[in-house]
């Protein structure tokens, strides 16, 4: 069989869901586990041993799966519920009736507040997050532009399963996932840093850190926060 890097193969090929990735750079066949996207990536030097790869990823079911069991579970939006925002443990509770998700405090600490039950609940609380996301990634992206002296760019929010977030220098567009925002603050600005960065460098070299190291000073606690957390955040409404 042909196999091609990005190509992804059900799980009875491999045993669990997986993905090829072809690295240059890599000295070795590896298997890495993607928590946030669900699934195994079978990692090899070049494309003509994804084959090899694949065929090592097979001996290797049993550790994949267990590895994939491990990470987090779905976490609902429903009133009850403590998720986090900004890094701050963040009561859900029901209002009854049909009125909009809205941020507020009591004695307890912070709490969102909605109407809806069932699916409109978790939808207005994830409308509320998107809000508060777009609001906030807006004035750090803003931030950071202006410390380039770059010009303004096209910001959108999304929800996708297994990024952060993305720039494309060429139309100057950077999109968000609203996820992020659950994050504490010094990580939600450090994911602004990494995307108007790349309006500079669109690769990740020694120049590119040294660019998002000018905004935010040391990056590295950030970026391993989201490693070590991410799959958690991801998991939260699904």
């Amino acid at each position: 069989m042909q196999y091609r890097n990005g190509q992804r193969l059900p799980p009875d090929a491999v045993g669990v869901p997986a993905r090829l990735s072809v690295n240059p750079r890599a000295r070795r066949l590896s298997i890495r586990i993607d928590g946030r996207a669900g699934e195994a990536v079978l990692i090899a030097p070049s494309e003509r041993k994804l084959g090899e790869v694949v065929a090592f990823a097979r001996t290797k079911a049993s550790w994949m799966r267990e590895r994939l069991a491990e990470r987090p579970q779905g976490a609902p939006l429903e009133p009850g519920a403590t998720v986090s925002l900004f890094g701050r443990p963040t009561r859900l509770a029901s209002t009854g009736g049909a009125g909009a998700a809205r941020l507020t405090e009591d004695e307890e600490g912070p709490l969102i507040v909605s109407g809806g039950e069932g699916e409109a609940f978790a939808r207005r609380v994830e409308n509320l997050f998107k809000r508060v996301a777009r609001d906030t990634l807006q004035a750090r992206t803003d931030v950071h532009l202006r410390t380039l002296g770059l010009r303004p760019v096209k910001m959108s929010i999304a929800d996708p399963r297994s990024r952060w977030g993305s720039c494309s220098p060429h139309n100057r567009t950077i999109r968000y996932s609203w996820r992020v925002i659950m994050a504490p603050p010094p990580v939600i600005d450090y994911l602004a840093a990494h995307e108007v960065a790349h309006l500079v460098h669109a690769d990740h070299s020694p120049a590119y850190w040294s660019v998002v190291e000018r905004l935010i000073g040391d990056h590295r606690p950030h970026r391993k926060w989201l490693r070590d957390n991410g799959p958690a955040l991801h998991a939260v409404g699904r």
